[in-house]
């Protein structure tokens, strides 16, 4: 809450409080309540623009292509996984670090995809949510004043978790329009107090992915470094056009000093299940685990045991980047018509779209027209810079059944 609207709030509050008289003792919880002035730990966060723009997509009726989820269910067959463990009783608390069976075959999928097999009991935990993940990540090697550096636009639970367990955000721009990392102003921002990089491909909100040559100039800028990184991979099937995902588990010199995040709720469109893992090396894992028991201690049972019998189902996720990469193509070409311009995404299920031709407005207040008044709900790029610098972008989620996906088209054409 703004300053000023809890200052008119304690006020109001406050009268109330005074004219109930005797009925208010002085030791009474809700007096203290409204004589504490509390002081926030995150005074600028307020609702989310994800949470803002859905409730205003729904006020409206508008096709909401704002929040990451898709519109379509889980395979299946790992549905009926779930029921089957449900009703089965497997509904008490997991392992902490994870149902075994499902480290067991994460591990297997890691070696099958990125060459190295981490050990499935000291090396990879099952989190709730990637959320979660990354901030365990993060309370457990941040002290205070330590700093981190974030590459902006940044997906906005980063800073936070930062400012959470004392450390300092360090911001570094992507290079528009391509939002590329110019390694250069990376080591430009390192200082003796930077404890960690945060790093995200493929990238929300652009859609950019890292190539070899990052992998290459990271390692090379950290090598003689005590830095660490954190690494959301959490769309690391949703690369398109033949190019392979640049896990940092595809580097061991990388590897040995990352903690590497990705999300079952991405890779089965099942995101409110809330189940990701992390994947780092022995001694980070173990102050990862810590902090990880203390915040959600483990993480539903059932649906670790149907994912640990889907992931010898290696058709999904192999399949998965022709899958999105259909429905990218074809919001493109629905687009083609309209005074938006875009460049095809490399990765995830966002698409940036520039609205230049369209209304010299700034960002979030054509989004919010955009729901309103055409009928489609987005993302303004803006809220992802600490400055809300405004590039005149909107990220849109075509993660979506074609016939969302062409309804909303034939309304922003109409712009």
């Amino acid at each position: 809450m703004p300053w000023l609207h809890f200052w008119f709030y304690y006020q109001h509050h406050l009268i109330k409080l005074k004219k109930a008289g005797s009925r208010i003792q002085k030791g009474n919880q809700y007096s203290r309540f409204f004589l504490l002035m509390l002081a926030s730990k995150l005074p600028q966060v307020g609702t989310s623009i994800f949470t803002v723009m859905s409730q205003l997509a729904q006020q409206h009726g508008a096709i909401n292509l704002s929040q990451g989820f898709p519109d379509f269910n889980s395979p299946t067959e790992l549905l009926d996984l779930v029921s089957y463990y449900l009703h089965q009783g497997f509904n008490q608390y997991a392992p902490m670090a994870g149902v075994v069976k499902l480290r067991e075959q994460l591990s297997l999928k890691t070696q099958l995809l990125y060459g190295i097999t981490p050990n499935p009991e000291t090396e990879i935990t099952i989190t709730s949510g990637a959320t979660e993940a990354l901030y365990a990540a993060l309370a457990a090697i941040l002290h205070p004043h330590d700093e981190v550096i974030v590459l902006e636009p940044a997906y906005d639970s980063y800073v936070p978790a930062i400012l959470l367990n004392g450390g300092k955000p360090v911001y570094v721009p992507l290079q528009v329009p391509g939002f590329t990392i110019d390694w250069d102003l990376v080591k430009a921002a390192i200082t003796p107090r930077t404890r960690a990089i945060l790093l995200n491909s493929p990238h929300n909100p652009s859609g950019a992915v890292l190539k070899p040559s990052d992998l290459t100039a990271l390692a090379e800028i950290i090598r003689d470094t005590n830095i660490l990184i954190v690494s959301d991979e959490v769309y690391e099937h949703m690369v398109f056009d033949g190019q392979p995902h640049q896990s940092l588990l595809t580097c061991p010199e990388l590897a040995s000093r990352s903690f590497v995040i990705s999300s079952f709720g991405k890779t089965y469109h099942a995101t409110g299940w809330k189940v990701a893992y992390c994947v780092a090396p022995p001694a980070l894992t173990i102050e990862f685990r810590k902090v990880h028991q203390y915040l959600t201690f483990s993480t539903i049972t059932p649906v670790q045991y149907a994912l640990a019998d889907f992931l010898t189902n290696q058709e999904h996720y192999q399949n998965l980047p022709a899958f999105y990469q259909a429905k990218r193509d074809l919001f493109c070409q629905l687009l083609q018509g309209s005074r938006f311009t875009l460049q095809p995404s490399a990765g995830t299920y966002f698409q940036l779209v520039s609205y230049e031709n369209i209304t010299p407005e700034n960002d979030q207040a054509f989004a919010r027209r955009l729901t309103t008044e055409v009928g489609v709900a987005a993302i303004p790029v803006s809220v992802f810079y600490h400055q809300q610098t405004d590039y005149g972008l909107l990220r849109i989620c075509f993660a979506k059944n074609e016939e969302t996906l062409r309804a909303a088209a034939q309304k922003l054409c109409q712009l």
